[in-house]
């Protein structure tokens, strides 16, 4: 397969050339699956933010837990011992998504320097 430069000589895509590519097609589609995962991480973290901060604020020692789709009636330290534990869970969740994010950033950085080189203007790896 060749690719024209705006009318100039033709450029020879080779195998590595197309592996390079699909890779960073692939590595692109992951980022943005990353984004949208680590959006929802954060929003969980803030309201789990929210809802332990209410909890510090009511003086009922019995409290409504919502499990599933129902309300249970649960002592309010067990609901603060789980809001904890979850927001425990869900930070080390985000710290992983962010950090798989920017191993991909980097690896899609390293895909443009190699094509971009190869190929100047007749490839475009950004986004509109």
């Amino acid at each position: 397969m060749q690719q024209e430069q705006g009318g100039k000589s033709d450029t020879q895509v080779t195998w590595e050339d197309q592996q390079n590519i699909n890779k960073f097609g692939r590595l692109n589609n992951r980022f943005h699956e990353l984004e949208d995962e680590i959006k929802i991480a954060k929003e969980t973290n803030e309201n789990l933010e929210d809802a332990g901060n209410e909890l510090i604020l009511t003086d009922e020692d019995i409290v409504r837990f919502q499990i599933g789709e129902v309300f249970a009636h649960v002592p309010k330290e067990e609901v603060e011992t789980r809001i904890e534990e979850v927001k425990e869970v869900t930070s080390k969740k985000l710290e992983k998504l962010e950090e798989e994010k920017e191993s991909i950033v980097a690896q899609m950085a390293e895909l443009k320097k190699i094509l971009y080189g190869k190929f100047k203007d007749s490839i475009n790896l950004e986004e509109d």
